[in-house]
């Protein structure tokens, strides 16, 4: 990474100390010391607010000295605690001579590190290590403006792994780890798992955090992108939550990729597909530029690497002046020298401005590699919410992209399809019409999805049941309402092709 100095960062514990994790693991989930365990004593509201970096709530439900109290208030909490109080809880000499405390003068320790207990897939006990004062950002901004900071489990943290395809693999890589999050849940179903990162500081923490969670050593590689991973190494999952932000300069590694405009992510989309074995997904978050005279969504389609279907899903989109307020506020800048904030807030417009830039879009950015003569890019615009977490929805639309890929209009006519669970039908017209002015289908799960049908799309939907053929389902259609089958056959493949391609009809057999 070159010369960053990190002086004025707390020291790290030693990560060589498997054997001190191991006890110290041992002795948190003896207090209880989880995301369970934190909920019962400090209730929901306080519980809450800590996730915003509010701490107020929480001191005051940690008053009393029972063993959990003292751990909150020491890892969450960053308060010097009584040593001998430390002493009951933890094997605190060898805490102290790993560095996991350190000693305050007087007859008190800290913690050198945040520790913040987190809830695996499967009820999994976790505990994601950061800096000091960085575990969440909040309204108030990080704890640090130092460069090599390490945040925590943010929201883009939750959001990347909720969305990633969880089935065994391989070999997967994590590239830009952080704090470890996306190691930690990529090892529980991936046989070896690389993780890179830009800053040397990072990796350790992402050992602390693998080692403290009871979970396997990563084979841990500093370096930008894919600069660590050798050209002959491929892998059956990528996944990264990149330094997206599309800021002027580099000022903070965690979030400031150094590249103009959205040159980052591009690079990285582009450079995934030759290191995917086939079939293999690739999987980021990311932000890029809402160019003036440009489609987006061409943008967008310009980066997938060939031989590679994608899907890509627009979340959020933001104009210039949004964006620079929040990550102003992210790096807390708004609480500077009133003359230092405008001149930051100036030199992010002048850098859109320079650009053309009017808007950032925000989303997710799934890659699978394939061996298909012709590809399927998915570029869509979804802000409406969306039940996590969507792996399995995401699995499950490449699966039907494979099927529709597959099969013509006549193949589709002799299919046979289900319903997906979940699904209802609304009508929609004026109080007391006798016909609906049209009919929509809802999604309740997944990516909870709405679209318009005509009647007899709605009516073959609901006889959907895996029984008969679509073909046979709109001939009994076609003499119910009176119309030519093979007029009605030639218009509603396409109906039947956009159902199943959204995820209302499910293929059977």
């Amino acid at each position: 990474m070159g010369g960053v100095s990190h002086t004025s960062l707390s020291p790290l514990p030693s990560s060589d100390r498997a054997d001190t994790a191991a006890r110290l693991r041992r002795a948190l989930l003896d207090a209880s010391f989880t995301a369970d365990g934190l909920l019962d004593l400090l209730g929901a509201p306080a519980y809450a607010a800590l996730a915003r970096s509010e701490t107020v709530p929480a001191l005051r439900a940690t008053r009393g000295d029972t063993p959990l109290e003292t751990l909150v208030r020491l890892f969450l909490l960053q308060q010097p605690v009584p040593y001998a109080r430390v002493a009951d809880v933890l094997p605190v000499e060898d805490a102290l001579e790993s560095g996991w405390l350190t000693r305050t003068g007087g007859d008190e320790v800290a913690a050198s590190v945040d520790i913040r207990p987190y809830g695996g897939p499967d009820g999994e006990d976790w505990f994601i290590v950061s800096d000091l004062g960085c575990a969440v950002g909040g309204a108030g901004g990080i704890g640090s403006r130092e460069e090599g900071v390490v945040l925590g489990v943010g929201g883009a943290s939750t959001t990347l792994a909720g969305i990633t395809v969880r089935e065994p693999v391989g070999s997967a890589l994590d590239l830009g780890t952080g704090s470890g999050i996306q190691a930690l849940h990529v090892a529980q179903h991936a046989t070896r798992v690389t993780a890179t990162d830009l800053n040397p500081r990072a990796l350790r923490i992402a050992a602390l955090t693998l080692a403290l969670s009871g979970a396997p050593a990563a084979d841990l590689r500093q370096g930008s992108l894919f600069e660590p991973v050798r050209a002959d190494e491929k892998y059956d999952l990528i996944v990264s939550n990149p330094p997206f932000v599309i800021s002027p300069g580099a000022r903070l590694t965690y979030r400031d990729g150094g590249m103009g405009g959205d040159d980052l992510c591009r690079t990285l989309v582009q450079e995934a597909g030759d290191r995917l074995n086939e079939g293999g997904y690739a999987q980021f978050l990311a932000n890029w530029q809402h160019v003036e005279g440009e489609d987006w969504q061409d943008r967008l389609r310009s980066w997938v690497p060939r031989g590679c279907d994608a899907w890509i899903v627009q979340r959020e989109v933001q104009d210039v002046t949004q964006y620079a307020e929040l990550w102003l506020r992210d790096s807390g800048d708004h609480r500077a020298d009133p003359a230092d904030y405008q001149a930051r807030y100036d030199a992010w417009l002048d850098e859109f401005e320079a650009r053309k830039v009017k808007a950032v879009g925000f989303g997710w950015i799934t890659l699978r590699r394939t061996a298909a003569a012709e590809p399927s890019i998915t570029v869509e615009e979804w802000p409406h919410s969306v039940e996590q977490p969507l792996g399995e929805a995401v699995r499950e639309h490449f699966d039907r992209v494979d099927y529709l890929r597959r099969h013509d209009d006549a193949g589709l006519l002799a299919g046979h399809f289900r319903l997906v669970a979940e699904v209802v039908q609304e009508q929609v017209g004026l109080p007391g019409a006798e016909d609906p002015e049209h009919v929509v289908l809802r999604q309740h799960r997944g990516m909870r999805r709405a679209t318009k049908v005509d009647t007899v799309g709605a009516g073959f939907a609901g006889v959907c049941d895996g029984t008969l053929s679509a073909g046979r389902i709109l001939d009994a259609i076609a003499q119910l309402v009176g119309e030519d089958p093979v007029l009605l056959r030639d218009r509603t493949p396409a109906q039947i092709r956009l159902l199943v391609e959204q995820g209302f009809l499910e293929p059977v057999g």
